[in-house]
């Protein structure tokens, strides 16, 4: 029977941003809102988690399994010898400021880890205590633990402190009573906000040297290969200066826009999923005055993001638990843990998913860019699966299933044979057949 022309003709929108599928999410926000604590329990390590401005400096990264039910399921199922699950890769970032792109703190370093990351988790803090009631045990923590000045906004120099050690041990979920705010007060608005301008400011300071030297290459210098590349830029030049719009605001760049802007890696091209980090009391009664004001603030400027609450100071405490714990604890405050669903999240913010080959052998969930089609899709098992690319074998998860076997799945006439021009969709159990290629023959 010949393959399937299944997707024929439907073209996947394009995508801003690196290609590939080992991209990486960052977590962003202003010093002190639970970033390397969220960190901590997303990947069950040990970052460093003080209560000090820039505490992180070298972002660390860690990579996170990817929780699916369907996954869970297979292996049930197959009892393989070998569970591999797609994973989501992390990077805990250090805090910006106000005046990041001015280099402030360690601005430049900071959001040039930025760029180097694919998506954001923006998180912010709605729960805190009042600045000035801290800042005589700041000090003195600061002074104990050999901590230096760093060139930072004279409004609150007197607490800007950073470690000379990047790896102090220790975890911190803040608590109304402990943890400072480097701009005096809670206002997750506000530092939302100063995130989002950081972030357009840095953008518009790296447009107008790209556009200067285009100019006097393609304009002055008459270089018609680079002519169409000035034109994108000015577009993209309305857009962000003139406009002040982030780059993945634009839902109409076309193939070419997307070839120059992924040159560039603008900061305001990158998704972002916006975690709020509520007291556990907060978190668990599923109420705080905030969150309506900031769901208000991401559907007016960033429309279509996700906000997620969750609880640092929760998750900490259900790492420190054993299962039975956990579960009981959970189970005696009608709650659940945030992080499952902020994982999934995050994946799907990079524009992955995946697809799962599944057997005895080997269960495993194969991560790929949204809109990928089948012969590449092969080539993520194997080069030679793409190079001699025949057809694909689809079922689909829920067929699956809900039928019971493979053998039922095709009895029930819901087993595919897809061809070149398949879009493998999210949760595909695939066998793919391939010619092997020809050695070439010795001389």
């Amino acid at each position: 029977m010949p393959p399937k022309k299944g997707g024929d003709g439907i073209k996947p929108p394009p995508i801003i941003g690196r290609f590939g599928t080992s991209l990486k999410i960052g977590v962003v926000g202003l010093p002190n809102v639970g970033k390397s604590t969220f960190f901590n329990v997303l990947t069950n390590s040990q970052a460093s988690a003080e209560n000090f401005p820039f505490c992180t400096i070298d972002p660390n990264e860690s990579r996170v399994p990817v929780p699916d039910e369907r996954f869970d399921f297979l292996c049930q199922y197959h009892k393989p010898a070998s569970k591999i699950p797609a994973f989501l890769n992390v990077v805990d970032i250090a805090g910006l400021v106000k005046g990041a792109h001015n280099g402030q703190g360690l601005g430049n370093a900071f959001l040039s880890h930025i760029s180097a990351c694919d998506g954001i988790f923006h998180l912010t803090r709605v729960h805190g205590p009042h600045f000035e009631n801290h800042c005589s045990k700041f000090f003195e923590n600061a002074q104990k633990s050999s901590l230096v000045f760093m060139n930072l906004p004279t409004s609150f120099v007197h607490t800007t402190w950073i470690s000379s050690s990047s790896t102090v041990p220790g975890t911190c979920a803040f608590e109304d009573d402990d943890i400072t705010h480097v701009e005096g007060s809670v206002d997750p608005i506000r530092d939302i906000e100063i995130i989002h301008e950081e972030l357009q400011l840095k953008d518009e300071e790296m447009i107008g040297p790209v556009i200067d030297k285009l100019e006097k290459v393609a304009v002055r210098g008459g270089d018609k290969k680079l002519k169409p590349e000035y034109d994108i830029m000015c577009k993209v030049k309305s857009w962000v200066i003139d406009q002040k719009k982030p780059v993945r605001f634009c839902h109409d760049w076309n193939d070419k826009e997307i070839e120059v802007l992924n040159k560039h890696l603008f900061l305001t091209s990158k998704p972002m999923v916006y975690l709020v980090n509520l007291s556990e009391k907060d978190y668990i009664r599923k109420k705080n005055k905030w969150l309506i004001k900031i769901k208000e603030w991401v559907d007016k400027y960033d429309p279509g993001a996700l906000v997620i609450p969750f609880s640092g100071a929760l998750e900490l405490k259900l790492q420190e638990l054993s299962a039975e714990e956990r579960q009981k604890y959970l189970e005696a405050n009608m709650t659940q843990s945030a992080l499952p669903k902020i994982i999934k999240a995050g994946f799907a913010a990079l524009q992955l998913e995946y697809f799962f080959t599944a057997g005895p052998d080997e269960v495993r969930a194969w991560t790929i860019r949204k809109g990928t089609k089948a012969p590449q899709a092969a080539g993520k098992i194997h080069t030679d699966f793409e190079k001699g690319f025949i057809m694909a074998e689809v079922m689909k998860y829920e067929d699956f299933k809900e039928e019971g076997s493979e053998n039922a799945v095709k009895a029930a006439g819901k087993y595919r044979q897809q061809g070149r021009n398949y879009i493998v969709e999210d949760g595909d159990i695939i066998f793919f057949k391939f010619n092997t290629p020809q050695q070439p023959k010795k001389k």
